[in-house]
């Protein structure tokens, strides 16, 4: 099956490239580096190391170090590796570091939040075509030691000659749906053989785990841990920012009629379809709120300009964050077209809407802003986080809605009764820090695999 799998993707190959030209029509970063993707990518220092051992030349300190390879698809998976990757390389300072995406906002995420931490043990490439004339000289040139892929990045060529090469392969945070698992399941032969080779499945829930033994995985190689997108960590300095920009916003010594400062509505990861809705619903709510700052953050930098031209279309006053000025009081919309900012984002709220949820993308991480006592609304399709809104939906902490007449309630309620906000958020908290450790858990698999390669 997986013959007929490489020879497909070989002659699908073609319309790849163009889908990548195609991209980079909006950003033009879609049309760089296109070597990575066929594996052509610089030798890592030692990488012949077992070549050169065996002709009796000692590697150096930085070629004996263990290379660590941890794939992401983009911004969201990228997110979420972060904190893993501080927590190992905080506790393993020997360790050099591959990080892989497909993307180039996963990349500049990469690159934005872990060049200053890892000091010059960072590697960052595109994610080779999964063909082994691509994937092989990739690992020829490398030589990762394991493999550590983020929620639900399955290979099949990927995996077997991680498999061949005698590579561990951890899937963590894992995820799988049960649409996901209907899909694989129609190609139960290849599927069973890819979820063969991986070493350690670490699922965020019991559900997750019965998935991917019921697709092939053994039960001996599924743990279950959680989550580790609620071990989210807001120090004080993401605080004082965060409180920053709510006074920035909210234009201090400025009071509606009930002495209440300016209010702010974040409408967050908005993909094409749900802008209309979110500026249909602020429309609405401009009745009872005149002073209502919408801050809307597209999922996709390539939308940026055309959301701002969708607000102005509606005669709405729009400042762009990127333009480095604060709202005027005359400016209705802020289009946060900044990188790496939405964390803050949510510190500086009063209510979020998390996007990919009105249309069928599953959902964003709604735990950011329940860990800032936030509380949330989303649209119904939420299967990439259906645990984290079912327990955010019986506390309250989260609303789902599917029209503009709804959201502009939620919000509205909410917005009008400032003790039941407060009250939302504080239990949409409370969730976030009761649900946390599986970032430890997640550490302590890796090690076992690393220690058991001798790194």
């Amino acid at each position: 099956m997986r013959f007929l799998y490489t020879w497909f993707f070989r002659l699908a190959l073609p319309l790849m490239l163009l889908h990548l030209w195609w991209r980079g029509r909006a950003d033009p970063a879609y049309r760089k580096r296109w070597s990575e993707r066929f594996g052509l990518v610089p030798s890592r220092p030692g990488a012949r190391r077992r070549w050169r051992e065996r002709f009796g030349v000692v590697p150096d300190r930085a070629s004996r170090a263990p290379l660590i390879w941890i794939h992401s698809v983009s911004v969201g998976e990228t997110l979420a590796a972060i904190p893993l990757i501080e927590a190992l390389a905080a506790r393993h300072h020997h360790w050099q570091w591959l990080v892989t995406t497909t993307t180039p906002t996963g990349s500049q995420r990469v690159h934005d939040a872990l060049d200053p931490i890892l000091n010059g043990r960072l590697l960052h490439y595109y994610l080779p075509f999964d063909l082994p004339e691509c994937l092989s000289p990739f690992l020829d040139a490398l030589r990762p030691n394991i493999l550590v892929s983020m929620e639900t990045e399955l290979w099949p060529n990927l995996l077997a000659l991680c498999a061949k090469r005698d590579m561990p392969v951890a899937l963590v945070n894992g995820r799988l749906s049960a649409k996901s698992a209907r899909g694989y399941g129609h190609f139960a032969s290849l599927s069973r053989e890819m979820l063969g080779h991986i070493t350690r499945v670490v699922a965020q829930y019991p559900a997750d785990a019965e998935r991917f033994i019921a697709l092939g995985v053994r039960p001996k190689r599924v743990t279950t841990v959680g989550n580790i997108k609620f071990d989210l960590e807001i120090g004080s300095g993401l605080v004082s920012e965060a409180q920053a920009l709510s006074h920035q916003w909210r234009e201090p010594g400025r009071r509606d009629l009930r002495g209440q400062r300016r209010p702010v509505w974040l409408a967050a990861s908005t993909h094409a379809g749900e802008d209309e809705v979110v500026l249909d619903a602020y429309e609405i709510l401009r009745d009872t709120y005149p002073d209502l700052l919408l801050v809307l953050v597209p999922r996709h930098p390539t939308r940026f300009d055309g959301v701002a031209r969708l607000c102005r279309d509606r005669d709405l006053n729009v400042v762009r964050r990127s333009d480095g000025v604060k709202p005027a009081a005359s400016d209705q919309v802020l289009l946060g077209d900044s990188m790496g900012e939405l964390l803050r984002f949510y510190g500086a709220c009063d209510v979020a809407f998390v996007g990919g949820s009105l249309v069928p993308v599953g959902g964003h991480n709604m735990i950011e802003p329940a860990a800032w006592g936030v509380p949330v609304i989303s649209g119904p399709h939420l299967h990439n986080f259906s645990m984290v809104s079912d327990l955010l939906r019986e506390v309250d902490g989260l609303k789902v809605v599917e029209n503009a007449a709804q959201m502009a309630e939620q919000v509205g309620e909410w917005l009008g009764n400032p003790d039941a906000r407060a009250a939302a958020g504080a239990r949409a908290r409370d969730v976030a820090a009761q649900n946390s450790g599986a970032l430890e858990r997640t550490v302590e698999v890796i090690e076992l695999l690393m220690r058991r390669r001798g790194g």
